[in-house]
Parts: C-alpha cells; sequence; structure tokens
C-alpha cells in the first residue's frame, strides 16, 4: 500500500523559503506521477506541480511558476517541493500524491481528483 508523509511545513515571513519534502513508501513509484497540490481555508485543492517519476515531464501552477521547483531523491523515495519569495497568497496545508492512470500514457494531471494516493498534508503559513 503506498503511504506518503509530508514534512517541512511551517510559519515563514513574505519573501522567504522553505522546503517541503514527501516520503514515499510502498511501490517502485517506476511509472506514476507525483505532484505537489495545496488548500487553503474555504477553497478547493489546487495543483502546484508534479512530474513523472521517472522523469519524462515536469508541470507547474503559472501562479508558482519561476519560484517554486518540484525535484526527487530517487535514492530516498522522497519527493521535495523548494519554494522560494513566498508570499501570503502561498498560505495553505499542501498535500503530496501519486497518480497512476493517466501516468501509464505519460500524462500529468493536474486535476486532484485523478489522484489515488494522499499524504496528510503539511501547513505552510506566509505572514506578510
Amino acid at each position: 500500500q503506498v503511504q506518503l508523509v509530508e514534512s517541512g511545513g511551517g510559519l515563514v515571513q513574505s519573501g522567504g523559503s522553505l522546503r517541503l519534502s514527501c516520503a514515499a513508501s510502498g511501490d517502485t513509484f517506476s511509472r506514476c506521477a507525483m505532484g505537489w497540490f495545496r488548500q487553503a481555508p474555504g477553497n478547493e485543492r489546487e495543483f502546484v506541480a508534479a512530474f513523472m517519476w521517472n522523469g519524462a515531464g515536469t508541470a507547474y501552477a503559472d501562479s508558482v511558476k519561476e519560484r517554486f521547483t518540484i525535484s526527487r531523491d530517487n535514492a530516498k523515495n522522497t519527493l521535495y517541493l523548494q519554494m522560494n519569495s513566498l508570499k501570503p497568497e502561498d498560505t495553505a496545508v499542501y498535500y503530496c500524491a501519486v497518480e497512476y492512470a493517466l501516468a501509464n500514457y505519460g500524462l500529468i494531471s493536474r486535476n486532484f481528483r485523478d489522484y489515488s494516493y494522499w499524504g496528510q498534508g503539511t501547513q505552510v503559513t506566509v505572514s506578510s
């Protein structure tokens, strides 16, 4: 069974940086997409970034391009999200997730409903 555990959230001032981690277990993750989503109170869960675990593609939300970077450590089965130049509107609970069906066709979904496995989330709060 796939398990995802996020860490690294916290409180940071506007303009600061944080790195989120997502430790993944329970699969080889050889053909899937792994991504980050976020959800602020009262809002729907929104796409942040994702990539194909085999390195075949990467996608970012327009709101985080040039500021956030998704990466992985294959040896540790860990997904990262480096967040720079943080803004108050980045405040949310951040989740990592895994998607298999569309990734099998080389597609990276930006729809949270397509993702099958989720971590518990980590809170990121950016103060102004």
